[in-house]
């Protein structure tokens, strides 16, 4: 039996902020899934399911919060899945939901990503020690720190390539009324002078700690044909991961990145990205993995990712825009950051981004990845069903 296609039809979020002390877990969550009914103007008795997904649930200290959650997400006697793939996270939240709308195992469901990082300390909670390696980092930076300058060195990039994906990514925020950082000052010069933290990755190079919720609503061909609105339709959505550290391991370009990017473009038709996608919203926390993830995605030969950022395709305005809503380096409550980059994708080819729409978006990637480089999640949608 051929899959039913799926429809995002309501998609919420909340104002991502450093600290929402006016709300709690449930608050938070509930404010984003309110919206997203409202967008797909359905009630909660319409939801058959709700698909949750956060970080480490030492991040905020709540075990299990599928648990302490479901009442404000209208769960009680519903079924309630919890998703846990570390930072990739809220990619991975959406694709489980959708399974189950193409699988008719259910009709309509609520998926929903959150974190709520005023609540923890997820600098330290990301220091823990690596068997066999000395505990010399700090934070992701500075796990990541290593392989960028690899990348630096592999293909030759000049220094300035990760201010560029800064300046773009801050600029493209104050367009996004939903962003956490609106640096309304921001200069070229202003990233290019910041502290440096790891180096090459300089403080205006990396992503803020944000509280925020995402959610969306997915459901079937008949669903979308009741909406009140157009529905950005799933073309094609995979997941992959490898171990953290093994020999071999190519943490410049991860074969799990690349073998996910491939599945998508296979499901939908995909033979040459770059030119046939006209938006992707990609998983970036530290400025340097545009032009890395450019590669690993396809979008670039290796060695040439840093040329299209450095040429301004990756603008806005540019024929390949990334990050049109600012990305993780502008908005970064953890286990929602993916999943706001496949809503980002439906709003685009939705036509309903607002002030950063992409100009004819008509088909646009939502990419997602987690923990050291290990899980990848990335779906791909586009305004007409899938054929």
């Amino acid at each position: 039996m051929a899959k039913e296609p799926v429809a995002v039809v309501g998609i919420g979020q909340t104002k991502h902020v450093a600290a929402r002390r006016d709300v709690s877990l449930a608050g938070l969550v509930r404010e984003a899934a309110v919206r997203a009914l409202a967008d797909a103007e359905l009630t909660w008795a319409d939801v058959d399911a709700v698909v949750i997904g956060k970080a480490p649930d030492f991040f905020e200290g709540v075990m299990m919060p599928e648990l302490y959650l479901a009442d404000a997400l209208g769960a009680v006697g519903k079924p309630m899945l919890r998703v846990h793939t570390a930072g990739s996270v809220g990619g991975s939240t959406a694709l489980v939901a959708a399974n189950l709308v193409a699988a008719r195992v259910h009709r309509t469901v609520l998926t929903l990503a959150f974190e709520k990082q005023s609540e923890s300390n997820a600098m330290w909670g990301l220091s823990l020690p690596v068997p066999f390696q000395q505990p010399l980092l700090a934070g992701a930076g500075g796990f990541f720190a290593p392989h960028v300058r690899a990348y630096m060195r592999r293909t030759g990039a000049p220094d300035t390539i990760g201010s560029l994906v800064a300046y773009k990514d801050r600029r493209n925020a104050l367009r996004n009324p939903y962003a956490h950082l609106h640096e309304h000052d921001i200069t070229l010069e202003k990233v290019q002078a910041s502290p440096m933290l790891w180096d090459p990755i300089r403080y205006s190079e990396t992503c803020p700690s944000s509280d925020g919720a995402c959610a969306m609503i997915l459901t079937d061909r008949a669903g979308a044909a009741r909406a009140p609105r157009p529905a950005a339709w799933v073309h094609g959505g995979a997941m992959r991961s490898e171990p953290t550290l093994f020999a071999g391991k190519d943490f410049v370009s991860p074969r799990a990145g690349s073998d996910c990017a491939a599945d998508v473009y296979r499901q939908a038709g995909i033979t040459d990205p770059r030119r046939q996608i006209d938006a992707v919203e990609m998983y970036v926390p530290f400025s340097w993995y545009e032009p890395m993830w450019l590669e690993n995605l396809g979008f670039a030969a290796e060695g040439e990712g840093w040329k299209l950022t450095e040429a301004g395709v990756t603008e806005l305005g540019g024929d390949l825009p990334v990050n049109p809503s600012g990305g993780v380096l502008s908005t970064n409550p953890i286990g929602a950051s993916g999943m706001i980059r496949f809503a980002e994708a439906a709003l685009q080819v939705r036509g309903e981004a607002g002030e950063h729409q992409v100009d004819g978006a008509r088909r646009a990637l939502g990419h997602a990845y987690g923990g050291g480089a290990q899980f990848f999640a990335m779906w791909l949608v586009g305004a007409e069903p899938p054929v």
